[in-house]
C-alpha cells in the first residue's frame, strides 16, 4: 500500500496511525514531495516500510514497492541470525526485523537497503529505532541482546 504524507482533507501519517500499519496484512510505503528526516521517522516508527520522496522515477517505485514485498514475505518465514525471542523483539516493527536481520549479518546500510528495496537513510532510521527500542547502548550490546544464543537482559 502506497500512502501519500499530503493527502487532501487528512494526513498520510494519520491514515497510517488509523490501520494500525505494524500489524496491516500488506506492506505499506510512505511517499512525500517535501520528505524530511522527522516525517521519515515518524513514517517508519508508525510502521511504514519506507518512505519514498518525490519526484521519483516509477521504475524506482516499482522496484522498491517489490523490494517490500519480497522483505515482507521473507520476514515471515524467520528462520535468519536473530533469535526469535529476545527482550523487546515485541516493540520492533515487521521492516525492522528486517533491518536487523541485515544489520546482524554485518551488512552495511547501503547493501542493507539494497537488499531491502529502501534507502541508506532508512536503513539508518530503522538502525536507530532498534537500538532505542532495545536500549542498546552499542553495536557489539545490540547484538548481544538479538543473536540467537545471546543472553538478552
Amino acid at each position: 500500500m502506497l500512502i501519500d504524507v499530503h493527502l487532501p482533507g487528512c494526513s498520510g501519517l494519520d491514515v497510517l496511525r488509523r490501520l494500525d500499519a505494524q500489524r496491516y496484512p500488506a506492506p505499506v510505503l510512505i511517499i512525500s514531495g517535501r520528505g524530511d528526516i522527522p516525517t521519515a521517522i515518524d513514517a517508519i516508527r508508525n510502521g511504514a516500510l519506507d518512505f519514498i520522496e518525490k519526484p521519483f522515477d516509477p521504475n524506482a517505485v516499482a522496484t522498491r514497492v517489490r523490494g517490500a514485498m519480497d522483505a515482507w514475505a521473507n520476514l515471515r518465514r524467520q528462520d535468519g541470525l536473530v533469535a526469535r525471542d529476545f527482550s523487546g523483539r515485541d516493540r520492533l516493527t515487521a521492516r525492522e526485523c528486517e533491518a536487523l536481520e541485515r544489520i546482524a549479518s554485518g551488512a552495511s546500510n547501503k547493501e542493507a537497503g539494497r537488499e531491502l528495496g529502501i534507502s541508506p537513510r532508512t536503513i539508518e532510521v530503522h538502525r536507530a529505532r532498534i537500538m532505542e527500542k532495545l536500549a542498546a547502548k552499542n553495536a557489539a550490546d545490540l547484538m548481544r541482546i538479538v543473536l540467537r544464543g545471546g543472553r538478552g537482559h
